[in-house]
């Protein structure tokens, strides 16, 4: 475990007591983290191209919304849910989306969620459209905590659900599965002439993406009580793509440092100036790519590792 893996674990602990009035703020940063791992499984890992994987949170909030409002509130079990909705629309989709490559790729996953965005705004009867969906209850955590006005309770909820994805996703990427991942990534024609089924590899691993995706539009539309059309745009996708260029992709810290940042400078930006915010964020975006093209994540542990061999020197 690097510096930035241990910093990033102990703020996101340690928070929950000083946040104060910002658990809902803290909580949606979470959220993000969890919507970024699962691209990184992506792009990071295995070099899927896409620009359209907030299609998967969508799915996975509607899917626990809808699960909630007609079937049962239980909150775990529709987080279940969102996920297997999401996962298996990722694995129909990836039957195309995976067919090829490069810039061809980049436009089926945008074309994908800009045609199941249009569907959510048209199928008023199911998704709410433009209204949203709403009027769900979701029960108590457990069938003892229940989601307060102040966010505690989501925080902890989310936090203990970004633990457990990103267990998984560490033994993941640290697998015999992961390290072939990371050769179809840098070279999948010599993969295939080693045997590697790469397409069934890269089916798998965007299947997984897209279901943890959905957990994280599960858990957004637990806490939130709404699921607007804003969670499948192409705007969510491009910003996910930028926690992950400031982070740093192929590091799955780089989605914790990368949520963290983003979400918070976006807050704080749009507070300070409301109408020229993405100005800030651009050039914030101009600064990361600028002096640490590799991400924050690799700065953090060289400084770190700096700073420990001054600390060793006599």
């Amino acid at each position: 475990m690097g510096l930035s893996d241990a910093l990033v674990w102990a703020l996101a602990i340690f928070a929950y007591f000083f946040l104060g009035a910002y658990h809902q703020l803290g909580t949606q940063v979470i959220i993000m983290i969890i919507l970024a791992l699962s691209l990184d499984l992506a792009i990071g890992y295995s070099g899927i191209e896409s620009l359209g994987h907030a299609v998967f949170f969508g799915i996975g909030a509607y899917a626990a919304a809808l699960f909630a409002l007609n079937v049962l509130s239980e909150p775990l079990t529709g987080l279940v849910v969102g996920g297997l909705a999401a996962g298996a629309f990722g694995f129909v989709t990836g039957l195309l989306v995976l067919r090829v490559r490069g810039l061809t790729q980049v436009i089926l996953t945008i074309a994908i969620g800009a045609v199941v965005l249009q569907v959510a705004t048209t199928w008023k009867s199911v998704t709410g459209g433009d209204d949203g969906l709403a009027g769900y209850q979701v029960a108590p955590i457990l069938g003892r905590y229940s989601f307060d006005l102040y966010g505690h309770t989501a925080y902890l909820y989310s936090l203990c659900v970004l633990a457990f994805v990103f267990a998984l996703a560490r033994i993941l990427v640290n697998s015999p599965f992961g390290y072939v991942l990371r050769g179809i990534r840098d070279n999948d024609q010599r993969m295939r002439m080693l045997g590697v089924p790469v397409a069934a590899r890269l089916l798998l691993i965007y299947s997984i993406s897209a279901a943890i995706a959905g957990v994280a539009g599960a858990i957004s539309a637990q806490v939130t009580g709404l699921v607007a059309t804003d969670s499948l745009s192409f705007l969510l996708s491009g910003n996910v793509l930028i926690m992950l260029l400031i982070g740093g992709m192929g590091r799955l810290t780089g989605a914790f440092i990368g949520g963290i940042i983003f979400v918070i400078f976006s807050d704080r930006a749009a507070a300070i100036d409301p109408f020229n915010w993405l100005f800030m964020l651009g050039g914030l975006l101009i600064l990361a790519v600028r002096f640490t093209p590799q991400g924050v994540g690799p700065w953090i542990d060289r400084m770190g590792g700096y700073l420990l061999d001054r600390r060793r020197k006599p």
